[in-house]
């Protein structure tokens, strides 16, 4: 209910700063004021019936969607563990293609605290996000971990080699 109110107000707040914009435009495009306070000798203003403003700047108001508290939930950080319960490690990052579509998930394998661990790519589909209420529960990936130790080490800026499950894996084309 906190997360509505929130999101009610924002929207309030954010449409009331799109009108203050606007206001402000219609105060920069009326004509400069005498000395004495007086406009602008009439010859020089246009009809006011002819005047339309228009703010160049202002933008529609955002579309809002709510999603329930128990319908999403992050995945940076969870706990990766295979179908046979192995610990897998944690997602450290989400790739993405130059379409904005989700490709794979960074995993923070091996290791203990984090000494010896490397980071492996994994197919998003891959992953099954059955069970993922809180924080404590984990994502399951569909590769052992001997498969998964065998991929190659992900380092950013060179070519990524996704690790994928059955060959359900489509690959990048590459776009110059």
């Amino acid at each position: 209910m906190r997360a509505i109110r929130a999101l009610i107000l924002a929207v309030i707040l954010g449409t009331a700063i799109v009108a203050s914009l606007a206001a402000a435009a219609r105060a920069a495009d009326e004509p400069p004021t005498g000395p004495s306070g007086a406009n602008a000798p009439a010859a020089a203003q246009p009809p006011a019936s002819t005047v339309t403003v228009t703010p160049k700047d202002a933008a529609p108001p955002p579309s809002v969607t709510i999603i329930g508290a128990s319908e999403a939930h992050g995945v940076l950080g969870r706990d990766v563990r295979s179908a046979a319960g192995e610990d897998m490690g944690r997602i450290v990052d989400v790739i993405v293609d130059r379409t904005g579509h989700v490709r794979a998930a960074a995993i923070d394998f091996g290791g203990f605290l984090g000494v010896g661990s490397r980071k492996i790519v994994v197919d998003w589909n891959a992953l099954r996000f059955g069970k993922v209420a809180n924080k404590k529960d984990s994502i399951t990936l569909e590769l052992t971990k001997a498969q998964v130790a065998a991929a190659p080490e992900y380092k950013e800026d060179t070519p990524i080699v996704v690790l994928g499950a059955s060959g359900s894996l489509q690959p990048l084309q590459a776009i110059q």
